[in-house]
């Protein structure tokens, strides 16, 4: 269970860090012995509640995100509530809920409620979708996300609007790592044969 978790808190970092979050390095590099002497208070057993992660945007540090760990395998409305309250407190917008099975259906209502009447975003990961990073993998192309000033230049280059462009779907894994929203266009590299390098653009619909 260490090395799961592990894995998947190096896995969270890297996406944070590919958002835009100021992380620090040292913490990316962290081994597993430097990973349970922090998260383990009795030295056997890591606490997932130990592992809330908060931290804030480079270009913009009004801009604050947490992640938490819930400790119950199967998440209610109960903690949910409590990370509502929690972001209140500090004034934070966003937040990561890393699960280790499937929310209940209340839970999942509770979300959606949450983030409509609070005006927060609370996003929702299972543990065995964080074991690896997707975006290591050889074959998935690089993604860059654009400012909104590099998007308006893309549109007036091409003489085109933005429907015109092709999509991909806001529940996409590349589109959930990098926590993408309705409006948002990503920069796709490929590599190619004769080209040297393939770029497209599409939609996050």
């Amino acid at each position: 269970m260490d090395d799961r978790l592990y894995q998947i808190r190096k896995t969270i970092l890297q996406m944070l860090s590919d958002r835009g979050y100021l992380v620090n390095p040292l913490e990316l590099e962290q081994t597993k012995e430097e990973f349970k002497r922090s998260f383990a208070p009795d030295g056997q057993n890591i606490s997932r509640e130990a592992m809330t992660i908060f931290y804030v945007k480079k270009k913009d540090p009004t801009k604050q995100i947490y992640v938490f760990f819930p400790e119950d395998p199967k998440v209610g409305v109960k903690p949910i509530r409590k990370y509502v309250e929690m972001m209140k407190e500090r004034q934070v917008a966003r937040a990561i809920i890393v699960v280790q099975q499937n929310i209940t259906a209340f839970a999942k209502q509770a979300l959606n409620e949450f983030s409509q009447a609070k005006n927060i975003q609370l996003e929702q990961f299972n543990e065995a979708e964080l074991l690896i990073n997707i975006t290591h993998h050889q074959l998935v192309p690089k993604h860059t996300l654009l400012a909104k000033e590099e998007k308006s230049e893309l549109l007036q280059r091409y003489k085109m609007r933005e429907s015109q462009l092709p999509r991909i779907q806001l529940n996409d894994p590349i589109a959930r790592y990098f926590g993408l929203e309705r409006g948002d266009v990503v920069k796709i590299v490929r590599p190619s044969e004769t080209a040297g390098r393939y770029v497209t653009y599409r939609l996050v619909v």
